[in-house]
């Protein structure tokens, strides 16, 4: 896993990508990654001239498509948000993508006219998912495929599991339920139904399990703490936010080590074919 580094770095983005900066270098190598190697053994074989990524965020799959398609292929690689792509850009600009900003409800390409459609955990924030399968459908050329991942139950990923379990003990609470959009595609028999329902022919849904690793559990605990989860905590406790956290720490070693503190997750790997 990378090293964390300070999210503070105005001499090479801009406050405004500060959060994303964060993101990509927390949660990118300890979630994101295996998941983002493990969609790229499912192209390598799989013949392209055009593809497209949806909700690309800061560009870690998006490295990963455009090594393993042939160099003259296409790659769009687009986001709804500016900043996440701004970092995207910048890390990847030496290699040959086409940056969009584009909305996964609403494709703006003709009927057919893509081979492959990939979208690495960002369909379960979409508002119409059945809308934006459809849309996906609509784009990509006959016998083109769909290849996305959501998460799987959130008991199934260990340390987000212990990070939220806190996070409502100390906000005597349940988090809002958008914070639950993460884990809201988890059931493989309704992603396969409205997958069918979009119109795709053929549909493989399956579950694969990794390691989250991360140095330490102190630094897990101070990446999950300034992450968008604890939001609501750091909003009300600004002056508790060490003694969270501490606690975070303790129970993140306790169940997954201190060093290295490795934890379960899962996610489900989707397939579709027009």
């Amino acid at each position: 896993m990378d090293t964390i580094r300070s999210t503070n770095t105005t001499d090479t983005f801009s406050p405004l990508n500060s959060a994303a900066v964060y993101y990509d270098e927390f949660f990118g190598p300890m979630y994101f990654e295996p998941y983002a190697v493990e969609v790229a053994k499912r192209i390598e074989a799989y013949p392209v001239s055009i593809a497209l990524e949806l909700a690309a965020g800061t560009g870690r799959v998006t490295r990963h498509i455009r090594e393993h398609i042939a160099p003259l292929s296409r790659l769009i690689a687009s986001d709804i948000d500016e900043s996440m792509l701004a970092v995207a850009k910048q890390k990847l600009s030496h290699l040959d993508i086409e940056w969009q900003n584009i909305d996964a409800q609403q494709l703006p390409f003709k009927d057919g006219t893509n081979d492959l459609v990939v979208c690495c955990f960002g369909y379960m924030f979409v508002p119409d998912r059945p809308k934006a399968f459809a849309e996906a459908h609509r784009v990509l050329k006959p016998g083109g495929m769909l290849l996305f991942t959501t998460w799987d139950k959130l008991e199934r990923n260990g340390a987000s599991y212990s990070a939220r379990c806190i996070a409502e003990q100390y906000l005597g609470e349940p988090l809002p339920k958008s914070y639950a959009l993460a884990t809201a595609m988890s059931d493989e028999k309704e992603v396969t139904a409205v997958l069918k329902n979009a119109g795709f022919g053929k549909v493989l849904v399956e579950k694969l399990s990794f390691s989250a690793v991360c140095h330490t559990a102190k630094e897990a605990a101070h990446g999950f703490v300034e992450g968008a989860v604890y939001e609501e905590v750091r909003k009300r406790y600004p002056d508790r936010i060490e003694k969270v956290k501490l606690d975070l720490e303790e129970e993140l070693a306790k169940k997954f080590g201190t060093t290295p503190m490795v934890a379960p997750m899962s996610a489900l790997i989707c397939q579709a074919w027009k």
